[in-house]
């Protein structure tokens, strides 16, 4: 059976779309799933930092190159999540030739549930190339307006590609009054916000460590948000854990990390 194939895109940088895809893989496979994640971003591959795979050996930049088979390119990550990750080395990137991805898809979509595809941000050529390798895009973006400007755009040219919309995920949300309300951009984008994943110190705290949030700290807010979108998608039911008690966390602080 066919996986389904879903790229996330945003239309700029620093929207947290890695480290979303990251961390989404990584809890659809908590699921149960079966998950690939794709570096598409030819030039600046982040998702094997994000998930604490660096010095890979043999990378999706090499198949392109037609220097080493799809098999030897795919790395079992957190949680059993398959990882196929971009290449780091300048040198790679040069010899990788995107246009090979298209038959690439073909090919990994036999082996998972959800393949889910890091697209680079913008809308340069790479860019252009992974949404149209997948069937199925995902909108990660922030709550202003410059970001969802550039997310309509994006929308706008998958969808000429034949790329399905399936809706955005808002990130870094603060609900401050400057931020634009999930009703004002689901008018702008006509599409449903899928998630609101808010901002939370622990996502900073996790990627210095290079493991995905869901699993360094699974209960806090943005993790939550992320298992409760994976949850939607895989088509579940998963309910949050209830909040610890004050007393049980103070407790847990005093003698959870004693080992005897």
């Amino acid at each position: 059976m066919e996986g389904r194939s879903i790229v996330f895109a945003s239309g700029k940088g620093g929207t947290g779309k890695t480290t979303t895809v990251a961390n989404l893989g990584v809890a659809l496979a908590q699921f149960g799933k079966e998950v690939i994640l794709l570096d598409a971003d030819i030039t600046m591959a982040n998702l094997s930092l994000v998930l604490g795979m660096e010095d890979i050996p043999i990378t999706l930049h090499d198949v392109l190159a037609g220097e080493a088979d799809l098999k030897d390119a795919i790395y079992e990550g957190p949680a059993g999540v398959k990882v196929i990750p971009g290449g780091l080395s300048l040198e790679k990137v040069k010899k990788a030739k995107p246009e090979r991805l298209r038959q690439l898809i073909r090919e990994i979509s036999q082996m998972a549930d959800f393949i889910l595809i890091d697209a680079p941000a913008g809308l340069e050529m790479t860019s252009v190339t992974a949404l149209l390798i997948g069937k199925e895009l995902i909108i990660v973006t922030n709550p202003e307006i410059s970001a969802i400007t550039d997310s309509l755009k994006t929308k706008l040219i998958a969808e000429k590609l034949g790329t399905l919309p399936l809706g955005a995920v808002l990130n870094r949300v603060t609900n401050e009054k400057t931020e634009l309300t999930k009703e004002e951009i689901e008018a702008i984008l006509e599409v449903p916000v899928l998630a609101m994943i808010p901002e939370d110190p622990e996502v900073k705290r996790a990627s210095a460590y290079g493991v995905p949030l869901v699993i360094k700290n699974p209960t806090s807010p943005a993790a939550i948000a992320i298992k409760q979108l994976a949850a939607k998608l895989a088509g579940i039911k998963w309910e949050p854990p209830e909040p610890e008690s004050p007393i049980k966390r103070v407790f847990k602080a005093l003698f959870g990390g004693r080992k005897r």
